[in-house]
């Protein structure tokens, strides 16, 4: 008797030695297969993917439309951070501070939301800058574990580099495939650009920092549907991307590329494989 298997067949994927990064991987969502790996187990500085937590305890937690004010932890913002120009005495709900976070990659925004969701939470304890962040922190680390990142830790909300901050290509993919399951993630990180009026009456524009989802981009891809960069000088260049191929879901994992263009043509050598 013969038979046939519908289990999806997947082209070999030789190791790719250029462009060079330190971590890598490609993962089939609906097959849960991962279709190459490079030293996926290797601890790396996360950067700004760190964000795509902060958004999912923030949303675990509270609602989008609460309107938060950024005060005073805007001065633990490091300097040279990428910002999305928040302003002391803003007030905005916690839906755009996340779409300030994730699309133009805001340290600013990221601060407002670490320290306003950990006093909502607390209301009846005072709580300093510096005591609502690593409340916020810790809410962080427990979420993280839910998800089965075993090898994982976070002390910031932005993604800063620190010693005590690490993550791996493995890891990010459990989170990125909770995060696919969050329209309002989904539908901010695959959003090219956004006008916003804030309830303070500022006004915004944002630009996606990813620019397979830029049209006008060399790297633009119509296949990707999100999901976000992260750069600093310990992390290297690094990128999660989303596309979604013949009505099938994958993530490509790229960490630590020595520039911001080598982590888009990884990306798109990893995914030109899928066909």
């Amino acid at each position: 008797v013969q038979t046939t298997t519908t289990e999806p067949i997947y082209p070999i994927i030789f190791q790719i030695d250029y462009p060079e990064c330190k971590s890598s991987v490609l993962y089939s969502v609906d097959d849960t297969t991962i279709i190459y790996s490079d030293t996926i187990h290797q601890r790396i500085a996360p950067a700004s993917l760190t964000k795509l937590l902060t958004a999912c305890v923030a949303l675990k937690y509270a609602d989008t439309d609460t309107i938060y004010t950024v005060g005073s932890e805007q001065w633990l913002v490091s300097p040279y951070s990428s910002l999305c120009y928040l302003q002391t005495g803003n007030m905005l709900s916690l839906e755009d501070l996340i779409t300030g976070m994730l699309m133009a990659s805001g340290n600013d925004a990221a601060y407002t939301i670490a320290v306003s969701v950990a006093r909502e939470l607390n209301p009846d304890k005072y709580m300093s800058d510096d005591e609502a962040v690593q409340y916020f922190c810790s809410l962080m680390n427990d979420f993280a574990s839910e998800l089965g990142m075993t090898n994982s830790n976070f002390v910031n909300p932005d993604g800063w580099d620190n010693e005590e901050q690490y993550t791996t290509a493995e890891d990010l993919i459990k989170l990125t495939e909770y995060v696919i399951t969050v329209p309002k993630i989904m539908g901010i990180t695959g959003t090219y650009q956004k006008y916003v009026t804030i309830c303070s009456g500022e006004s915004y524009s944002w630009t996606n920092s990813n620019l397979l989802i830029d049209p006008y981009s060399n790297y633009y891809c119509e296949n990707a549907v999100g999901l976000k960069t992260g750069t600093t000088l310990n992390a290297g260049n690094s990128l999660i991307a989303v596309f979604k191929v013949d009505g099938k879901m994958y993530i490509s994992v790229v960490l630590g590329c020595l520039s911001d263009n080598d982590r888009y043509e990884l990306t798109l050598k990893l995914i030109s494989n899928i066909k």
